[in-house]
């Protein structure tokens, strides 16, 4: 039998651990392949990894062909439901398919109406996936965690993004160090788990750091008289007073800031040192 594997469906799926991979390979073994393999036309579009397994020990196996597609899109939707579906799948990986999904449905679907072009009193319709919202609904994830995919998938260093699939990282974590430049992605990824924590607290203290302190709201009521002795007049009163203290704090944490990034240095410096030594 002919099995062609075809790349890009391949790269859907995540690679087994070697933990997992040898628990599936001491099953097939045992109790031989009892799911069958499916197909479309000859490309092999779900079991991979028992196709592997079952070709290496002679393992005996069938295959079941799927005839409701049409097109390659289709084949990729249908992987990524099913992939959506399995509770072995992380978060991140949810999330990266959810919004390959997104990308396939918006080149599937019809170029979107204008106000204008639309019939009277009806407004255009949106594409379906066209959201944040609706890719975060379809991985069941927050749109604040798709947000962070899609920075990871854009910054983040091939290494840091084999760390959050390995959950070295938090998305959260992976997130917030992809802002580094990629050299320093790759050191703090090289430094492992504790060092990237460690990096994604310092870039977050930073930004808490140079974050402009918000002014204090003044508040004037509308139905009592000005008289000069209300509450929010001796508060504006006191507004000098209070920007000075403002601006004392900057100073401060404008200090803090500096501080940090001279660790920051250092540790760079330290890491580096490791990467050599080693």
């Amino acid at each position: 039998m002919n099995i062609t594997i075809n790349q890009v469906l391949q790269s859907y799926i995540d690679p087994l651990t070697a933990s997992e991979y040898a628990a599936l390979e001491r099953s097939l073994l045992a109790e031989g392949c009892r799911d069958a393999l499916v197909l479309w036309n000859d490309v092999l579009i779900d079991g991979h990894n028992r196709y592997a397994i079952c070709r290496q020990h002679g393992i005996e196996f069938k295959t079941i062909q799927s005839t409701s597609f049409t097109s390659l899109d289709d084949v990729m939707l249908w992987m990524i439901d099913n992939h959506l579906a399995r509770r072995s799948v992380s978060d991140f990986q949810r999330g990266v398919l959810a919004l390959r999904k997104k990308e396939i449905v918006a080149a599937r679907s019809p170029a979107p109406v204008s106000a204008a072009d639309a019939p009277d009193g009806e407004n255009a319709p949106k594409p379906p996936m066209s959201t944040r919202e609706e890719v975060a609904k379809a991985a069941r994830l927050s749109s604040n965690q798709i947000s962070q995919i899609e920075k990871i998938q854009k910054a983040a260093s091939p290494e840091l993004v084999q760390a959050v699939r390995s959950g070295t990282i938090s998305i959260n974590a992976a997130a917030t160090v992809a802002s580094l430049p990629q050299e320093e992605q790759v050191a703090a990824v090289a430094g492992g788990k504790k060092l990237l924590r460690q990096a994604a607290k310092e870039i977050r203290e930073q930004r808490a750091a140079t974050r402009t302190p918000r002014e204090p709201k003044v508040h004037v009521s509308q139905d009592t008289p000005e008289t000069g002795n209300e509450p929010w007049a001796e508060n504006a009163a006191q507004a000098p007073s209070e920007a000075e203290r403002l601006r004392g704090e900057i100073a401060s944490l404008k200090q803090k800031v500096a501080q940090l990034q001279a660790e920051n240095v250092e540790l760079n410096q330290r890491i580096a040192a490791l990467i050599d030594a080693s």
